[in-house]
């Protein structure tokens, strides 16, 4: 799958794909901040486990990392654009370039399977196209689909009810979504939260070997210790909105081994 062009990262930052400088967080002028003072910098094809109790600032730094909300101080650089300070067309531009996997997936379950999937592509398709599809979809179109959810194991389900899945099932069909965004930069919020461990231990190791495979940084958030161990090769903590921890995880496989068992 190719990613789309994006902007060139700047002299001496190849392979940087993310910086944050000092950054904070509040939710409103003069509150007390939820991210204080964090500094990092992710690579292209990281995998990034964020780790931390409930109120730790998890769910409010991957918000401010993917642009939907703005820093109170402090810098986001992703793929070499300022990215807390773009507005307007060149931040939906550069949202784009920035995945989302949510717990509860997000899907629409009435729609068949092959819809939900190239919802990821309504960000480079015009309004009318997107209508279009809702009733009639081309060959190519379903074909895009069908790749993507061969790359997460359900390519039988092309055509079949969001509906009729399993959990598991629903969670790799909100992945195959973001494959068709092609982004450079995934972010997971607890992905595997609602999942039996069996299931979610499958879901992490589908997602990191795709982010490897794709060349994508992956940051996903998480209440389990020990899958971001299992799982991740870089490990972050927070305790009340600051990094506590920028640690190894496990060693990576090669991109091209076919991954855990």
């Amino acid at each position: 799958m190719t990613a789309p062009e994006s902007a060139a990262l700047p002299p001496g930052d190849a392979g940087r794909l993310l910086t944050v400088s000092s950054l904070s967080v509040a939710l409103k002028p003069g509150a007390a901040p939820i991210i204080a003072g964090l500094d990092l910098a992710i690579e292209a094809g990281e995998t990034v486990a964020l780790i931390g109790p409930s109120g730790a600032g998890k769910t409010t730094l991957l918000r401010a990392l993917g642009g939907q909300i703005r820093p109170s101080a402090g810098a986001i650089v992703f793929n070499g654009a300022p990215l807390s300070t773009l507005s307007g067309r060149r931040l939906r531009e550069t949202r784009r370039l920035i995945g989302f996997v949510a717990q509860k997936h997000d899907l629409v379950e009435p729609l068949r399977v092959h819809r939900n999937v190239m919802a990821g592509a309504l960000g480079r398709w015009s309004d009318l196209r997107a209508l279009r599809y809702m009733f009639w979809a081309t060959a190519s179109e379903l074909a895009e689909a069908r790749r993507a959810l061969d790359a997460v194991g359900l390519a039988e389900k092309l055509k079949e009810p969001t509906s009729a899945l399993s959990g598991g099932e629903q969670q790799r069909v909100a992945i195959a979504r973001a494959l068709v965004q092609a982004p450079r930069l995934l972010l997971a919020d607890e992905p595997v939260a609602s999942l039996d461990p069996t299931t979610a231990a499958e879901v992490l190791d589908l997602l990191t070997r795709l982010c490897r495979e794709h060349d994508m940084a992956l940051v996903c958030s998480l209440h389990q210790p020990d899958l971001a161990q299992r799982f991740f090769g870089r490990i972050l903590e927070l305790q009340g909105g600051r990094l506590v921890r920028d640690g190894a995880g496990a060693t990576p496989p090669s991109a091209h081994d076919p991954g855990r068992a």
